[in-house]
């Protein structure tokens, strides 16, 4: 009973502290962020300690899996493809559902994940971007959470302001996020919460770090770009197409990271159905001249003198 009034405070804590952004001091918002870091590692200790010696219960391993594909598909699909690089075209009711399971994934709002990406692109690698492994590899997976400066959204997101479904769900972002934790807890109570909810969230939030962190450092760069950007086969599978990170910097407007059938891109097949449903439209795709082009100058980077 004692884990549980812990967790439980935390998260009540943890929410309130987001509610309450922008009129609390900076250090309460970074302590914020830092209880949505620990709270799904006691989450876990917790479940482990009740489960020793037994496997997950099938509904707990569903409700961590399905909500798992969910919000991944929001942040990777609604956050990132769609509303940070527009890279397709979808119905408001759509992109309502596809920005809502993002806000569900992570404790930020829509507009600022925007903000902090393109940010990130514009200024990849070098003085600037918020996120890079050049500052060591902990500040691009967590510590830059904790410096960071408030989102300029009026530089970066200007054009987003004025959709009013962005806005609606950037208003309610607390409230979606809430909810990805309400429902684990309504459908298996206690241990639905810690795996559909917390260790979810914990799984969520490292793998979408991991982007920032892992893809600039370990991996493989078939395109010149001008930053570290590299493609990593395990967050490939992990982060549903996401880790495919050199094609995404090569051509960040792309819809479809994996590029071929050896590069399997979960959020890639999503866009895929939504369009031959008749759902998404303007689906953005490199030139294949232009593809060639790009591997053309990596290999003459690479090439010994």
């Amino acid at each position: 009973m004692v884990i549980y009034g812990l967790i439980g405070a935390l998260v009540v804590t943890g929410v309130a502290i987001k509610v309450c952004e922008g009129r609390v001091p900076v250090s309460v918002s970074r302590a914020g962020i830092l209880l949505y870091v620990v709270v799904p590692f006691l989450a876990l200790a917790d479940a482990m300690w009740r489960g020793w010696g037994r496997w997950i219960g099938d509904r707990e391993a569903a409700l961590f899996v399905g909500f798992a594909l969910l919000t991944g598909i929001g942040t990777g699909v609604g956050y990132h493809r769609l509303l940070t690089h527009r890279s397709f075209e979808t119905r408001p009711s759509i992109k309502l559902i596809l920005l809502a399971l993002g806000a569900m994934a992570l404790p930020t709002r829509p507009l600022d994940f925007a903000a902090n990406h393109l940010k990130h692109h514009a200024f990849a690698d070098r003085e600037g971007d918020p996120h890079s492994p050049l500052d060591g590899l902990f500040h691009a997976h967590l510590g830059w959470i904790l410096a960071a400066s408030p989102p300029d959204r009026e530089r970066y997101c200007k054009k987003l302001l004025a959709d009013p479904v962005v806005v609606f769900v950037d208003r309610t972002a607390v409230f979606w996020f809430g909810l990805g934790l309400v429902i684990p807890f309504l459908v298996a109570g206690w241990p639905g919460l810690l795996w559909g909810g917390l260790i979810r969230c914990g799984y969520h939030n490292h793998v979408t770090f991991a982007v920032n962190s892992i893809c600039h450092t370990f991996g493989t760069r078939p395109f010149a770009t001008n930053d570290e950007s590299r493609n990593n086969w395990l967050l490939g599978l992990l982060a549903f197409g996401e880790g495919w990170h050199n094609n995404h910097h090569a051509f960040p407007a792309m819809a479809y990271h994996g590029m071929g059938w050896r590069q399997p891109d979960f959020n890639g097949l999503v866009i895929r159905a939504l369009a031959a449903l008749g759902l998404a439209w303007n689906v953005k795709r490199p030139s294949p001249a232009l593809v060639a082009r790009r591997h053309a100058e990596q290999n003459v980077q690479t090439a010994p003198d």
